[in-house]
């Protein structure tokens, strides 16, 4: 065998995927997790084929001395993977190989194809591949929605301990939507941490901790907290432009940006996902759902309620937007290069025009003036 050969290993897919594919393999036979087959190890590996179960240990002991490059006794990750491709081994490993990764890493393509890493053939699957499920982690912590939660709590109760429940104490009134004090520019964030009563806190709470967090443990906390601020300062400026009387407390914007986040998340990594379709009926039946009750309560029952709707509405743009231009993308694609793009230009496009709307159309905010 070729020097070549012994110390480069050909890889029709990305790096990822090929770590993904063999790594899994290599975690479930180092039994010891020692990052080493041993010998006892790589016998566990052939005696698991659903066939032939009675190979002699003399063939074991070949196969090991023609893996093992330096002679240690023990098959690293780079010769097990060498191993596993060896010409010489396809007639052992072949077939495994073949039945583990289709039934780990269900392949994309509809269609049956020639298995890329045995030349066995396959029929694969329109199922994800599990990649983006993989990507959850708790290191580093997903803290940052809970951090904001906590401040929400604090100021809600500093407020509540002057008797003050209904967005009328000190903070609420420092930090609220205003318009009448549409020039103290920090409301249009702030008013994310003012809420009206216990439960509109807690479901906001609950919502976005929901929500948040495992976007947080696959996107890491800067690109949550940048759709989460995204939502927020989209709900409080389409608000100000379409409802310029209105005052606005809560964090809905930011919450609805989370619930488009992970449609747009969705969307980026489907080939990635398991389950994807149905994870995305569930976020757009919730989206559906609020959207109709709202609908039906002002046009069918004519119930006049405080409920900033455009700012959920706006949130859940601006989340979908941002969301596809930050969160992470796991395998990009042509199409999905496009996409981002657009996403990016419009949300610039609709924020700047918000921003120039609200400080310059003086005329639509003169019957809110003091």
């Amino acid at each position: 065998m070729p020097s070549g050969r012994e110390t480069t290993v050909s890889i029709p897919l990305t790096p990822t995927r090929s770590d993904l594919y063999w790594r899994r393999i290599f975690t479930k036979y180092d039994r010891d997790h020692d990052g080493r087959i041993s010998y006892v190890e790589l016998k566990d590996i052939i005696e698991s084929r659903e066939y032939d179960h009675d190979l002699p240990d003399n063939v074991v002991e070949k196969i090991m001395a023609l893996a093992d490059r330096d002679n240690s006794g023990y098959l690293d990750f780079a010769e097990f993977v060498d191993m596993m491709k060896h010409p010489d081994l396809k007639a052992v490993f072949g077939h495994f190989v073949a039945r583990y990764v289709h039934s780990i890493i269900p392949h994309r393509d509809p269609i049956d194809t020639i298995d890329r890493w045995t030349g066995f053939h396959a029929v694969s699957s329109a199922d994800g591949d599990g990649t983006y499920e993989e990507e959850y982690s708790c290191w580093p912590p997903a803290i940052c929605m809970i951090i904001i939660s906590i401040a929400e709590i604090v100021l809600f109760c500093y407020d509540a301990a002057q008797g003050k429940t209904d967005a009328t104490g000190p903070i609420a009134q420092l930090f609220i939507y205003n318009p009448h004090k549409r020039q103290e520019a920090w409301r249009f964030l702030t008013y994310m941490l003012v809420h009206v009563g216990v439960v509109h806190l807690l479901v906001n709470l609950l919502v976005q901790l929901f929500l948040g967090v495992p976007l947080e443990m696959v996107h890491r906390w800067w690109r949550v907290i940048l759709v989460y601020l995204a939502g927020v300062a989209a709900g409080s400026l389409a608000t100000s432009l379409t409802d310029p009387k209105v005052y606005l407390a809560g964090a809905s914007g930011g919450v609805y940006a989370l619930i488009a986040a992970h449609i747009a998340t969705i969307i980026m990594n489907w080939a990635e996902m398991e389950f994807a379709i149905i994870q995305l009926l569930v976020f757009l039946l919730l989206a559906s759902v609020d959207v109709g009750t709202a609908v039906y309560d002002r046009y069918w029952r004519h119930l006049q309620q405080n409920i900033g709707y455009v700012a959920h509405l706006a949130g859940a743009v601006a989340g979908l937007l941002v969301g596809i231009g930050v969160l992470r993308n796991l395998e990009k694609r042509k199409w999905e290069k496009r996409l981002w793009w657009a996403a990016v230009v419009l949300y610039f496009s609709l924020m700047i025009a918000g921003v120039l709307a609200n400080i310059f159309w003086t005329s639509h905010f003169e019957t809110t003036s003091t």
